[in-house]
């Protein structure tokens, strides 16, 4: 069941977002070549530990995860498209990386994601990042009263299709609330005014993930948590918490510029 939430609990689930962006920055400004990337959950960590919040993803174990997550962060380089676990592995000039964190304040969670380069960029993948960010902004436009579940995922859909990219099918956004995942489900790719109808008060996490070799397969890492491209290209992930409000969509996540 979907969960309409308050102005009140809207503008509280804000304060944890502002976690979140604070968080990501963090990380972004410290990400460079030869930085660990546990060395960048410490950052974020640090973040949280400032904030008084707590990670929903430190300790998260769904069904299909062979153990506990250990980070604050996924952290996903190059061909890695989601749920990256951070370890010791060490920047180099020119990756692509994706970092998705959370934050729990006052029993409200934040979720978003951003991905970037380290060092010299290639075309090729700031096409790809700025693909994402593209489609995660088409998407939290759709998110407004009136429109449905579809009308999201096919925003997010065309953007990533229009410019030749692939789609892991099975994985998307979904609600936000008390808990990291809640009802309903958002996918990346779906029919226009099908699918639930959006109202005030709904919380949403509208989060693109793109496969730049333009097929959508993917793979299961052995660490039973990293999804990877099954043909080796490179992956992009962008991500904010969105609120659906009468007044429009209302991004919880927003980061500063800089």
């Amino acid at each position: 069941m979907t969960e309409l939430k308050t102005d009140a609990s809207i503008d509280a689930m804000h304060a944890a977002g502002q976690v979140v962006g604070r968080a990501l920055t963090a990380v972004r400004q410290a990400a460079r070549v030869g930085v660990s990337l546990l060395e960048l959950d410490e950052v974020a960590r640090e973040v949280l530990r400032e904030a008084g919040a707590s990670s929903p993803f430190l300790g998260y174990r769904p069904s299909f995860a062979p153990t506990p997550f250990p980070g604050v962060i996924c952290a996903s380089v190059n061909d890695a498209i989601v749920h990256g676990i951070p370890n010791g592995l060490r920047l180099r000039d020119g990756d692509l990386v994706s970092i998705d964190c959370g934050a729990e304040l006052d029993g409200w969670v934040g979720d978003s994601a951003i991905s970037f380069v380290v060092g010299r960029p290639r075309p090729a993948d700031l096409r790809l990042v700025e693909t994402a960010e593209r489609a995660l902004a088409a998407g939290i436009d759709a998110a407004r009263v009136g429109n449905r579940i579809g009308d999201i995922a096919h925003a997010v859909g065309r953007v990533c299709r229009t410019a030749g990219y692939g789609i892991p099918a099975g994985f998307g956004g979904h609600g936000v609330g008390r808990r990291m995942h809640e009802d309903p489900d958002v996918p990346n790719e779906g029919r226009p005014g099908r699918g639930l109808p959006l109202r005030h008060g709904m919380v949403l996490a509208i989060e693109p993930m793109l496969i730049g070799g333009g097929k959508d397969a993917y793979y299961e890492a052995e660490d039973g948590w990293t999804l990877r491209t099954s043909d080796g290209s490179r992956a992009a992930h962008a991500e904010h918490t969105v609120a659906v409000t009468d007044a429009g969509p209302r991004i919880l996540t927003a980061r500063e510029a800089g």
